[in-house]
Protein backbone atom coordinates (compact mmCIF):
# COMPACT_ATOMS: atom_id res chain seq x y z
CA UNK A 1 0.00 0.00 0.00
CA UNK A 2 1.50 3.51 -0.77
CA UNK A 3 3.05 5.18 2.36
CA UNK A 4 3.52 2.22 3.94
CA UNK A 5 7.27 2.52 4.08
CA UNK A 6 9.01 -0.05 6.44
CA UNK A 7 11.55 2.77 7.61
CA UNK A 8 10.17 6.26 8.17
CA UNK A 9 13.19 9.36 8.02
CA UNK A 10 12.03 13.15 7.41
CA UNK A 11 11.65 13.48 3.33
CA UNK A 12 14.13 15.81 1.35
CA UNK A 13 10.55 17.75 0.42
CA UNK A 14 10.09 18.63 4.10
CA UNK A 15 13.67 19.60 4.75
CA UNK A 16 13.68 21.47 1.73
CA UNK A 17 10.57 23.48 2.95
CA UNK A 18 12.14 24.00 6.55
CA UNK A 19 15.12 25.27 4.40
CA UNK A 20 12.80 27.96 2.55
CA UNK A 21 11.61 29.24 5.98
CA UNK A 22 15.54 29.87 6.95
CA UNK A 23 15.91 27.15 9.04
CA UNK A 24 18.96 25.15 9.39
CA UNK A 25 18.62 21.52 10.17
CA UNK A 26 21.23 19.81 12.82
CA UNK A 27 19.25 16.24 11.54
CA UNK A 28 21.39 16.38 8.71
CA UNK A 29 24.74 16.22 10.91
CA UNK A 30 23.43 13.82 13.06
CA UNK A 31 21.25 11.52 10.97
CA UNK A 32 24.07 8.75 10.12
CA UNK A 33 24.44 8.69 13.43
CA UNK A 34 20.95 8.03 14.54
CA UNK A 35 20.38 5.45 11.30
CA UNK A 36 23.27 3.64 12.79
CA UNK A 37 22.00 3.15 16.29
CA UNK A 38 18.71 2.81 14.80
CA UNK A 39 19.72 -0.39 13.06
CA UNK A 40 21.96 -2.08 16.17
CA UNK A 41 18.60 -2.17 17.83
CA UNK A 42 17.02 -3.78 15.12
CA UNK A 43 19.76 -6.13 14.68
CA UNK A 44 20.32 -5.15 11.02
CA UNK A 45 23.43 -4.64 8.76
CA UNK A 46 26.31 -6.87 7.44
CA UNK A 47 27.28 -7.44 11.18
CA UNK A 48 24.60 -9.73 11.22
CA UNK A 49 24.10 -10.59 7.32
CA UNK A 50 27.10 -11.22 5.03
CA UNK A 51 28.27 -13.10 2.56
CA UNK A 52 30.96 -15.68 3.14
CA UNK A 53 32.96 -18.18 1.09
CA UNK A 54 33.83 -21.72 1.38
CA UNK A 55 36.57 -23.77 0.23
CA UNK A 56 35.94 -24.05 -3.41
CA UNK A 57 35.02 -20.85 -3.80
CA UNK A 58 31.54 -20.52 -3.57
CA UNK A 59 29.69 -17.48 -2.14
CA UNK A 60 26.45 -18.18 0.33
CA UNK A 61 24.93 -15.65 3.05
CA UNK A 62 25.14 -15.86 6.27
CA UNK A 63 22.90 -14.84 9.37
CA UNK A 64 24.21 -14.33 12.33
CA UNK A 65 21.84 -14.89 15.62
CA UNK A 66 21.00 -12.46 18.00
CA UNK A 67 19.34 -11.33 21.45
CA UNK A 68 19.28 -8.05 20.28
CA UNK A 69 21.22 -6.35 23.03
CA UNK A 70 20.45 -3.03 21.97
CA UNK A 71 17.30 -3.22 22.09
CA UNK A 72 17.05 -5.56 25.55
CA UNK A 73 19.58 -2.16 26.84
CA UNK A 74 16.77 0.18 26.08
CA UNK A 75 13.90 -1.54 27.11
CA UNK A 76 15.38 -2.25 30.25
CA UNK A 77 16.39 1.29 31.31
CA UNK A 78 12.15 2.14 30.16
CA UNK A 79 11.33 -0.40 32.75
CA UNK A 80 13.99 0.60 35.26
CA UNK A 81 12.42 4.57 34.94
CA UNK A 82 8.81 4.49 34.29
CA UNK A 83 5.99 2.23 35.23
CA UNK A 84 2.55 3.13 36.42
CA UNK A 85 3.71 3.77 39.74
CA UNK A 86 5.14 6.87 38.71
CA UNK A 87 3.25 9.72 40.23
CA UNK A 88 3.44 13.49 39.29
CA UNK A 89 1.86 15.92 41.57
CA UNK A 90 0.81 19.96 41.35
CA UNK A 91 1.19 21.95 44.14
CA UNK A 92 -2.43 22.31 44.07
CA UNK A 93 -4.47 19.39 44.36
CA UNK A 94 -7.48 19.76 42.36
CA UNK A 95 -4.74 20.23 39.09
CA UNK A 96 -2.89 16.66 40.61
CA UNK A 97 -6.32 14.95 40.55
CA UNK A 98 -7.07 16.50 37.22
CA UNK A 99 -3.49 15.16 35.57
CA UNK A 100 -3.88 11.54 37.20
CA UNK A 101 -7.59 11.21 35.67
CA UNK A 102 -6.10 12.41 32.18
CA UNK A 103 -3.21 10.09 32.70
CA UNK A 104 -5.31 7.32 33.30
CA UNK A 105 -7.94 8.01 30.58
CA UNK A 106 -5.36 8.39 27.61
CA UNK A 107 -2.74 5.91 29.21
CA UNK A 108 0.11 8.38 29.27
CA UNK A 109 2.42 6.48 31.41
CA UNK A 110 2.43 3.57 29.04
CA UNK A 111 3.30 5.66 25.83
CA UNK A 112 5.85 7.32 27.99
CA UNK A 113 7.46 4.46 28.61
CA UNK A 114 7.74 3.14 25.38
CA UNK A 115 9.29 7.02 24.25
CA UNK A 116 11.92 6.44 26.83
CA UNK A 117 12.71 3.16 25.45
CA UNK A 118 13.32 4.95 21.71
CA UNK A 119 14.95 8.12 23.40
CA UNK A 120 17.18 5.75 25.41
CA UNK A 121 18.13 3.82 22.12
CA UNK A 122 17.92 6.94 19.14
CA UNK A 123 19.52 9.84 21.40
CA UNK A 124 16.28 11.64 21.57
CA UNK A 125 12.51 11.29 21.80
CA UNK A 126 9.60 14.12 22.48
CA UNK A 127 6.34 14.47 23.27
CA UNK A 128 4.10 16.90 21.74
CA UNK A 129 0.95 18.40 22.23
CA UNK A 130 -1.95 17.32 20.25
CA UNK A 131 -5.23 19.73 20.05
CA UNK A 132 -8.66 18.33 19.07
CA UNK A 133 -10.20 21.93 19.07
CA UNK A 134 -13.41 20.69 18.09
CA UNK A 135 -13.96 18.06 21.05
CA UNK A 136 -12.05 20.54 23.21
CA UNK A 137 -9.65 18.14 23.69
CA UNK A 138 -5.68 17.59 24.43
CA UNK A 139 -3.51 14.97 24.19
CA UNK A 140 0.27 14.33 23.65
CA UNK A 141 1.93 12.24 21.03
CA UNK A 142 5.29 10.78 21.44
CA UNK A 143 7.93 10.83 18.72
CA UNK A 144 11.37 9.50 18.65
CA UNK A 145 14.87 10.78 17.08
CA UNK A 146 13.80 10.20 13.15
CA UNK A 147 10.68 12.64 13.40
CA UNK A 148 12.14 15.76 15.28
CA UNK A 149 13.98 19.17 14.03
CA UNK A 150 14.82 21.28 16.53
CA UNK A 151 14.54 24.66 15.00
CA UNK A 152 15.49 27.35 17.84
CA UNK A 153 17.60 26.09 20.64
CA UNK A 154 21.10 27.20 22.87
CA UNK A 155 22.97 25.64 25.85
CA UNK A 156 19.57 25.99 27.82
CA UNK A 157 17.75 23.77 25.78
CA UNK A 158 15.26 23.58 23.08
CA UNK A 159 12.66 26.57 22.54
CA UNK A 160 10.83 25.57 19.04
CA UNK A 161 11.14 22.32 17.59
CA UNK A 162 9.33 20.53 14.29
CA UNK A 163 7.70 17.35 14.28
CA UNK A 164 7.35 15.03 11.33
CA UNK A 165 5.12 12.30 10.41
CA UNK A 166 3.43 10.12 8.22
CA UNK A 167 -0.19 10.40 8.22
CA UNK A 168 -3.10 9.37 6.18
CA UNK A 169 -5.89 11.53 4.00
CA UNK A 170 -8.70 9.71 1.41
CA UNK A 171 -6.69 6.59 1.31
CA UNK A 172 -3.26 9.01 0.40
CA UNK A 173 0.12 9.25 2.25
CA UNK A 174 0.92 12.23 3.68
CA UNK A 175 3.48 13.98 5.15
CA UNK A 176 2.05 15.93 8.27
CA UNK A 177 5.14 18.80 9.76
CA UNK A 178 3.88 20.70 13.24
CA UNK A 179 5.91 23.18 13.80
CA UNK A 180 5.85 24.50 17.86
CA UNK A 181 6.85 27.88 17.68
CA UNK A 182 7.30 31.09 20.22
CA UNK A 183 5.55 33.98 19.19
CA UNK A 184 5.25 33.20 15.64
CA UNK A 185 3.66 35.70 13.20
CA UNK A 186 -0.53 35.33 12.69
CA UNK A 187 -0.29 35.08 9.20
CA UNK A 188 0.33 31.10 7.63
CA UNK A 189 2.95 30.99 4.96
CA UNK A 190 3.84 28.73 2.27
CA UNK A 191 7.26 26.99 1.26
CA UNK A 192 9.44 29.32 -0.43
CA UNK A 193 7.18 32.03 0.02
CA UNK A 194 9.11 34.19 2.53
CA UNK A 195 12.53 32.85 1.58
CA UNK A 196 13.63 36.04 0.03
CA UNK A 197 12.60 38.15 2.81
CA UNK A 198 15.48 37.02 4.91
CA UNK A 199 16.96 34.12 6.44
CA UNK A 200 16.56 32.21 10.05
CA UNK A 201 19.39 31.28 11.44
CA UNK A 202 18.88 27.91 13.90
CA UNK A 203 20.21 29.51 17.61
CA UNK A 204 19.36 31.96 20.29
CA UNK A 205 19.72 34.74 17.45
CA UNK A 206 17.50 34.81 14.86
CA UNK A 207 18.50 38.00 11.89
CA UNK A 208 16.19 39.15 9.48
CA UNK A 209 12.82 39.30 8.84
CA UNK A 210 10.16 36.02 8.56
CA UNK A 211 6.67 34.88 8.77
CA UNK A 212 7.68 33.58 11.99
CA UNK A 213 9.19 36.59 13.62
CA UNK A 214 7.03 37.60 16.69
CA UNK A 215 4.59 39.54 16.35
CA UNK A 216 3.56 40.31 20.07
CA UNK A 217 5.17 40.24 23.36
CA UNK A 218 3.17 37.55 24.89
CA UNK A 219 5.41 34.82 24.08
CA UNK A 220 3.10 32.38 23.50
CA UNK A 221 3.19 29.25 21.53
CA UNK A 222 1.70 28.35 18.56
CA UNK A 223 1.22 25.01 15.94
CA UNK A 224 1.64 25.52 12.77
CA UNK A 225 0.68 22.82 10.79
CA UNK A 226 1.51 21.66 6.98
CA UNK A 227 0.79 18.68 5.11
CA UNK A 228 2.56 17.90 1.58
CA UNK A 229 1.86 14.63 -0.78
CA UNK A 230 4.89 11.98 -1.68
CA UNK A 231 5.88 14.68 -4.53
CA UNK A 232 6.24 17.23 -2.58
CA UNK A 233 3.28 19.17 -3.04
CA UNK A 234 1.26 21.23 -0.50
CA UNK A 235 -2.28 19.69 0.35
CA UNK A 236 -4.99 20.83 2.75
CA UNK A 237 -6.68 18.23 4.62
CA UNK A 238 -10.33 19.01 5.71
CA UNK A 239 -10.58 19.82 9.46
CA UNK A 240 -6.55 20.41 9.89
CA UNK A 241 -5.73 23.84 11.57
CA UNK A 242 -2.85 25.44 9.73
CA UNK A 243 -2.49 27.59 12.88
CA UNK A 244 -3.47 27.24 16.38
CA UNK A 245 -2.85 29.88 19.07
CA UNK A 246 -2.41 27.64 22.20
CA UNK A 247 -1.72 30.19 24.78
CA UNK A 248 0.78 28.80 26.44
CA UNK A 249 3.84 30.38 27.78
CA UNK A 250 5.38 26.96 28.52
CA UNK A 251 7.03 25.09 25.86
CA UNK A 252 3.92 22.95 24.17
CA UNK A 253 6.82 19.96 23.66
CA UNK A 254 9.75 18.39 25.08
CA UNK A 255 12.41 16.59 24.25
CA UNK A 256 13.32 12.97 25.66
CA UNK A 257 17.27 12.76 26.02
CA UNK A 258 19.40 10.11 28.45
CA UNK A 259 21.69 11.99 31.01
CA UNK A 260 25.02 11.50 28.52
CA UNK A 261 26.95 14.27 26.51
CA UNK A 262 26.56 14.02 22.90
CA UNK A 263 30.56 13.47 21.81
CA UNK A 264 29.82 13.09 18.43
CA UNK A 265 28.18 16.37 17.03
CA UNK A 266 29.31 19.19 18.75
CA UNK A 267 26.67 21.91 20.08
CA UNK A 268 24.20 19.62 18.86
CA UNK A 269 20.80 20.03 20.47
CA UNK A 270 20.46 16.19 19.87
CA UNK A 271 21.39 13.44 22.70
CA UNK A 272 23.38 10.25 22.11
CA UNK A 273 21.94 6.88 22.48
CA UNK A 274 23.28 5.48 25.87
CA UNK A 275 24.69 2.29 24.31
CA UNK A 276 26.61 4.49 21.69
CA UNK A 277 29.66 3.71 23.30
CA UNK A 278 28.93 -0.03 23.97
CA UNK A 279 28.76 -1.29 20.45
CA UNK A 280 31.81 -3.24 20.27
CA UNK A 281 30.33 -5.05 23.11
CA UNK A 282 27.11 -5.64 21.54
CA UNK A 283 29.10 -7.43 18.61
CA UNK A 284 30.63 -9.70 21.78
CA UNK A 285 27.58 -10.50 22.90
CA UNK A 286 25.96 -11.50 19.49
CA UNK A 287 29.39 -13.12 18.62
CA UNK A 288 29.37 -15.33 21.91
CA UNK A 289 25.72 -16.13 21.41
CA UNK A 290 25.90 -17.11 18.11
CA UNK A 291 28.98 -19.03 18.58
CA UNK A 292 27.65 -21.34 21.24
CA UNK A 293 24.20 -22.14 19.50
CA UNK A 294 26.16 -22.73 16.24
CA UNK A 295 28.44 -25.40 18.67
CA UNK A 296 24.95 -26.94 19.99
CA UNK A 297 24.08 -27.55 16.36
CA UNK A 298 26.87 -29.07 14.86
CA UNK A 299 27.81 -30.96 17.90
CA UNK A 300 24.72 -33.32 17.35
CA UNK A 301 25.22 -37.41 17.18
CA UNK A 302 25.87 -38.33 14.11
CA UNK A 303 25.60 -41.73 13.14
CA UNK A 304 26.74 -43.75 9.91
CA UNK A 305 25.28 -46.43 8.30
CA UNK A 306 26.39 -49.22 5.92
CA UNK A 307 25.18 -49.55 2.42
CA UNK A 308 23.65 -52.86 3.69
CA UNK A 309 21.37 -51.08 6.37
CA UNK A 310 19.81 -49.51 2.95
CA UNK A 311 17.02 -50.53 0.38
CA UNK A 312 17.34 -49.59 -2.91
CA UNK A 313 14.81 -48.78 -5.54
CA UNK A 314 14.85 -47.88 -9.60
CA UNK A 315 14.80 -43.90 -10.10
CA UNK A 316 12.66 -44.45 -13.74
CA UNK A 317 15.91 -44.12 -15.71
CA UNK A 318 17.01 -47.42 -15.09
CA UNK A 319 19.35 -46.43 -12.15
CA UNK A 320 19.27 -48.19 -8.20
CA UNK A 321 18.82 -45.60 -5.51
CA UNK A 322 19.37 -45.91 -2.05
CA UNK A 323 15.80 -45.19 0.31
CA UNK A 324 16.67 -43.10 2.82
CA UNK A 325 15.09 -43.09 6.05
CA UNK A 326 14.73 -39.28 5.80
CA UNK A 327 16.79 -36.05 6.25
CA UNK A 328 16.60 -36.50 10.14
CA UNK A 329 18.56 -32.97 10.34
CA UNK A 330 21.11 -34.43 8.27
CA UNK A 331 22.59 -36.50 10.98
CA UNK A 332 22.29 -39.71 9.71
CA UNK A 333 24.70 -40.60 7.04
CA UNK A 334 25.46 -43.56 4.29
CA UNK A 335 28.93 -45.31 4.21
CA UNK A 336 29.37 -45.72 0.77
CA UNK A 337 30.89 -49.14 -0.01
CA UNK A 338 31.33 -50.20 3.20
CA UNK A 339 29.92 -53.74 5.08
CA UNK A 340 31.77 -53.56 8.34
CA UNK A 341 30.57 -51.28 11.14
CA UNK A 342 27.78 -51.48 10.11
CA UNK A 343 26.28 -48.41 12.74
CA UNK A 344 28.92 -46.34 13.57
CA UNK A 345 27.57 -43.08 16.09
CA UNK A 346 30.29 -40.21 16.66
CA UNK A 347 29.15 -37.84 19.15
CA UNK A 348 31.68 -34.23 18.99
CA UNK A 349 33.06 -32.79 22.04
CA UNK A 350 31.03 -29.94 22.96
CA UNK A 351 32.60 -26.45 24.27
CA UNK A 352 29.77 -24.87 25.53
CA UNK A 353 31.18 -24.14 29.16
CA UNK A 354 33.72 -22.23 27.93
CA UNK A 355 31.70 -20.33 25.58
CA UNK A 356 29.31 -19.95 28.61
CA UNK A 357 32.09 -18.22 30.48
CA UNK A 358 32.92 -15.67 27.09
CA UNK A 359 28.76 -14.99 26.51
CA UNK A 360 28.80 -14.00 30.51
CA UNK A 361 32.07 -11.54 30.47
CA UNK A 362 30.43 -10.03 27.06
CA UNK A 363 27.09 -9.36 29.32
CA UNK A 364 28.98 -8.36 31.99
CA UNK A 365 30.72 -5.48 29.92
CA UNK A 366 27.77 -4.48 27.77
CA UNK A 367 25.75 -3.91 31.42
CA UNK A 368 28.76 -1.94 32.42
CA UNK A 369 28.99 0.24 29.53
CA UNK A 370 25.04 1.06 29.71
CA UNK A 371 25.10 2.18 33.27
CA UNK A 372 23.67 -0.81 34.62
CA UNK A 373 27.18 -1.93 36.52
CA UNK A 374 28.94 -5.01 36.05
CA UNK A 375 26.66 -7.39 38.11
CA UNK A 376 23.41 -6.61 36.63
CA UNK A 377 23.66 -8.93 33.21
CA UNK A 378 24.69 -12.36 35.01
CA UNK A 379 24.25 -15.79 33.95
CA UNK A 380 25.27 -17.24 36.75
CA UNK A 381 23.51 -15.69 39.55
CA UNK A 382 19.80 -14.82 38.31
CA UNK A 383 20.11 -16.42 34.91
CA UNK A 384 19.97 -14.45 31.78
CA UNK A 385 19.20 -11.14 33.30
CA UNK A 386 17.83 -9.76 36.60
CA UNK A 387 14.32 -8.68 36.85
CA UNK A 388 13.53 -5.17 38.75
CA UNK A 389 13.02 -6.89 42.15
CA UNK A 390 16.08 -8.25 41.87
CA UNK A 391 18.24 -5.89 41.26
CA UNK A 392 20.22 -4.97 44.42
CA UNK A 393 20.24 -2.32 46.44
CA UNK A 394 24.08 -1.71 46.95
CA UNK A 395 24.69 -1.41 42.99
CA UNK A 396 26.11 1.92 43.45
CA UNK A 397 26.54 2.50 39.32
CA UNK A 398 22.96 1.70 38.82
CA UNK A 399 21.52 3.67 41.01
CA UNK A 400 23.92 6.50 40.45
CA UNK A 401 22.50 6.74 36.94
CA UNK A 402 18.94 5.77 37.83
CA UNK A 403 19.14 9.26 39.41
CA UNK A 404 20.90 11.14 36.55
CA UNK A 405 18.62 10.06 33.96
CA UNK A 406 15.59 10.34 36.63
CA UNK A 407 16.57 13.97 37.06
CA UNK A 408 16.28 14.52 33.11
CA UNK A 409 13.03 13.12 32.82
CA UNK A 410 11.21 14.61 35.47
CA UNK A 411 12.48 18.24 33.86
CA UNK A 412 10.91 16.57 30.03
CA UNK A 413 7.50 15.36 32.08
CA UNK A 414 7.05 18.18 34.19
CA UNK A 415 7.07 20.43 30.94
CA UNK A 416 4.63 18.91 29.28
CA UNK A 417 2.32 18.75 32.07
CA UNK A 418 2.39 22.36 32.71
CA UNK A 419 1.64 22.88 28.67
CA UNK A 420 -0.85 20.94 28.94
CA UNK A 421 -2.30 22.03 31.61
CA UNK A 422 -2.21 25.86 30.40
CA UNK A 423 -3.79 24.75 27.10
CA UNK A 424 -6.64 22.66 28.85
CA UNK A 425 -7.44 25.76 30.55
CA UNK A 426 -7.27 27.51 26.60
CA UNK A 427 -9.94 24.73 25.76
CA UNK A 428 -12.59 25.42 29.03
CA UNK A 429 -10.71 23.46 32.00
CA UNK A 430 -11.21 25.20 34.80
CA UNK A 431 -7.91 24.61 36.75
CA UNK A 432 -6.61 26.66 39.39
CA UNK A 433 -2.38 27.71 38.88
CA UNK A 434 -0.99 24.83 39.40
CA UNK A 435 2.13 26.22 40.71
CA UNK A 436 5.44 23.55 40.78
CA UNK A 437 5.41 20.28 39.30
CA UNK A 438 7.25 17.26 40.71
CA UNK A 439 7.55 13.84 39.54
CA UNK A 440 7.96 10.95 41.75
CA UNK A 441 9.41 7.73 40.70
CA UNK A 442 8.83 4.01 41.81
CA UNK A 443 11.99 3.95 43.27
CA UNK A 444 11.46 -0.31 44.73
CA UNK A 445 13.58 -1.42 41.84
CA UNK A 446 16.59 -0.03 43.36
CA UNK A 447 15.64 0.52 47.00
CA UNK A 448 13.51 -1.21 49.64
CA UNK A 449 9.97 1.16 49.31
CA UNK A 450 8.55 -0.79 52.39
CA UNK A 451 11.55 -0.15 54.89
CA UNK A 452 11.62 3.28 53.66
CA UNK A 453 8.07 3.72 54.30
CA UNK A 454 8.60 2.32 58.02
CA UNK A 455 10.85 3.96 58.73
CA UNK A 456 9.16 7.28 58.07
CA UNK A 457 6.35 5.99 59.84
CA UNK A 458 8.78 5.14 62.85
CA UNK A 459 9.82 9.43 62.20
CA UNK A 460 6.38 10.42 62.38
CA UNK A 461 5.47 8.54 65.71
CA UNK A 462 9.05 9.62 67.19
CA UNK A 463 7.95 13.40 66.38
CA UNK A 464 10.60 13.89 63.69
CA UNK A 465 8.07 13.65 60.66
CA UNK A 466 4.48 15.48 60.68
CA UNK A 467 1.99 13.25 59.01
CA UNK A 468 1.13 15.68 56.44
CA UNK A 469 4.44 15.17 55.14
CA UNK A 470 4.46 11.36 55.18
CA UNK A 471 1.39 12.03 52.85
CA UNK A 472 3.18 14.45 50.57
CA UNK A 473 6.09 12.48 50.44
CA UNK A 474 4.31 9.33 49.81
CA UNK A 475 0.67 10.14 48.32
CA UNK A 476 1.77 12.76 46.22
CA UNK A 477 -0.68 15.44 48.22
CA UNK A 478 -0.56 18.89 47.98
CA UNK A 479 0.31 20.16 51.87
CA UNK A 480 -3.45 21.49 52.24
CA UNK A 481 -5.13 17.90 50.98
CA UNK A 482 -2.16 16.30 53.36
CA UNK A 483 -3.51 18.57 56.42
CA UNK A 484 -6.81 18.21 55.68
CA UNK A 485 -6.59 14.49 55.12
CA UNK A 486 -4.46 13.96 58.51
CA UNK A 487 -7.31 16.12 60.31
CA UNK A 488 -9.89 14.07 58.88
CA UNK A 489 -8.40 11.02 60.35
CA UNK A 490 -7.67 12.37 64.03
CA UNK A 491 -11.43 13.44 64.03
CA UNK A 492 -12.33 10.00 63.04
CA UNK A 493 -10.06 8.83 65.66
CA UNK A 494 -11.34 10.72 68.51
CA UNK A 495 -15.29 9.64 68.17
Amino acid sequence: MEGLDRDYWVPEHVRAWLRGLGFSLPLEDMEPHIRAWDRWMRALGDFYDYKDTDGVGRVYEVHRRSIHPAMRVCREWGALLLNDKTQVACDDQACTDWLAAWMARTGFLAAAQECVVRAFGLGTGAWALWVDAGAREVRVRRYDARMVVPLTWDEEGVTECAFVTRAFWRGRAVDQVQLHLKGAGGEFFSPGEYASKGSLAAGSSRPGSSPLESSGAEGTYRIVTACFDRDGNRVEPEGVCPVYETGSVFPTFSLVRPAIDNTRVDMSPYGQSVFADAVDAIQAVDLCYDAMMSEIDNGKMRVFLSDVMFDVERDGKGGRVSIPFGKADCTVFRKVMSTEDTIHEFAPQLRTEDQARAFRVALQTLGDLCGFGINYFDLENVGYVKTATEVSADNSALMRNIRRHEHALEGAIAGICHALLAVGRGLGVELPDEGGIRVTFDDSIISDTASDKRQDMDEVAAGLMRPWEYRCKWYGEDEGAARAAVAAGAREGSE
